[in-house]
């Protein structure tokens, strides 16, 4: 084997799959490891390798843990065969302690006789002969090894990656339709949009380039499962983030969001600056920065609200475009709005969704009446937290996934 030549070729799989070379190195001594084991070793044995990429040297050694009674059980011979036979038998007995194996543990009196002050789980090493010779099956098992090492690798690299961007807007390229959810190619790796995290308006064509918000990273799963979503809230906030400079910098800043993906989003805002109209800032010069969240949501309706600490202020606010001309505050978090008779299908919003979203965004239930007749109630004028009259929608599970996310 020319170690020389697989110093190279490490280094060009570093490159090519955005690892670091040491980790690389690792997954090719382990396979090393595992061959001489295959085709040297004994049952049980514990084999590690160590590729010197200067000097072209290969060493290897035995790993021994120590132990004593407590960690691990010494039974005979007998004993042994007899609890195999008990454990195919019965299948899932009791959880125990793992036997004693003098290949791969040592006694902690037999320890201090090589080394004074080991203690109970070191690892101890002992040099073994040196081979390059293996054969096909001890080659093919390295290959599977190194081959599932630089998967692992890889994979923790992507999670690494991707645990950053959690709650940032990213860019890819819609791959695939299985099952009603999206896959989207990210580059390294590929993302996926269940059914419940896209907008039922939006029409989805494999190529097309879009954005989406990483809403979460799964680590227990054998891929890396980066979730993304177009459908939450938090995305249009982060496309306004990306479009206002005052909102990246702080100046302003978005108190409150409530959105009926592809349809209409209430956005509240706030300025954290003297003299800075936080509604101008995020509408932009003759609307442009506003047109640019928009073209990305498909035309979504949107409207900027400025909040308010008073309640009254902010429930008057929040049921823009219409103006209303007194808020009376009742008991059990409840408001009770008075408009003209001209402002009421305006507030009321196309079956109800104005006055709905503004009790979303304000967090009160809001009862809308017409100033002329206050005793009378407005078909579809009363909206709280949860519609009333309509159950919140539980999104369902999605188990039949197959893709291992």
């Amino acid at each position: 084997m020319n170690i020389k030549d697989l110093g190279k070729a490490i280094h060009q799989i570093a490159e090519e799959k955005g690892l670091e070379a040491e980790k690389v190195l690792e997954a090719v001594e382990a396979s090393i490891a595992a061959a001489y084991k295959r085709e040297y070793g004994k049952r049980g044995e514990m084999v590690r390798a160590k590729l010197e990429l200067k000097t072209g040297e290969m060493k290897f050694w035995q790993v021994k843990t120590v132990v004593d009674d407590t960690t691990v059980r010494i039974i005979t011979d007998e004993e042994a065969e007899a609890e195999d036979k008990e454990y195919k038998e019965t299948i899932g007995s009791e959880t125990k302690i793992p036997r004693y194996n003098p290949e791969r543990h040592l006694l902690i009196e037999e320890a201090r006789k090589i080394k004074s002050d080991a203690v109970l789980g070191e690892e101890l090493t002992f040099p073994l002969e040196p081979k390059a010779d293996f054969g096909r099956i001890a080659a093919q098992a390295a290959k599977q090894v190194v081959l599932q090492k630089l998967r692992d690798s890889e994979r923790e690299s992507i999670l690494k990656e991707w645990k950053e961007k959690e709650g940032q807007i990213v860019s890819g390229i819609v791959q695939r339709f299985e099952r009603g959810h999206i896959y989207v190619d990210l580059g390294r790796t590929v993302g996926v949009m269940f059914s419940s995290e896209s907008v039922p308006s939006e029409h989805y064509r494999p190529g097309e380039r879009l954005r989406f918000l990483v809403l979460a990273v799964q680590e227990d799963t054998r891929l890396p499962g980066i979730i993304l979503t177009r459908s939450h809230p938090e995305f249009v906030s982060r496309l306004f983030a990306l479009e206002v400079p005052e909102l990246a910098d702080g100046v302003c800043e978005i108190k409150a969001i409530a959105r009926e993906p592809g349809s209409r989003t209430k956005i509240a805002v706030a300025s954290n600056t003297e003299g800075v109209d936080p509604v101008g800032a995020c509408v932009g010069q003759r609307g442009t920065r506003v047109m640019a969240v928009n073209n990305e949501l498909g035309q979504e309706k949107i409207d900027i609200v400025e909040w308010s600490d008073d309640p009254e202020k902010f429930i008057a606010h929040a049921l823009s475009p219409a103006k209303a001309q007194s808020v009376e505050m009742l008991e059990r978090h409840e408001a009770r709005v008075y408009l003209p008779d001209d402002q009421l299908s305006l507030v009321i919003g196309k079956g109800g969704q104005n006055v709905r979203l503004a009790a979303k965004l304000t967090g009160w239930k809001i009862d809308v009446r017409s100033q002329a007749h206050p005793e009378e109630v407005q078909a579809g004028g009363i909206a709280g937290l949860v519609d009333e009259g309509a159950p919140a929608q539980i999104p369902e599970a999605s188990g039949d996934d197959d893709s291992g996310l």
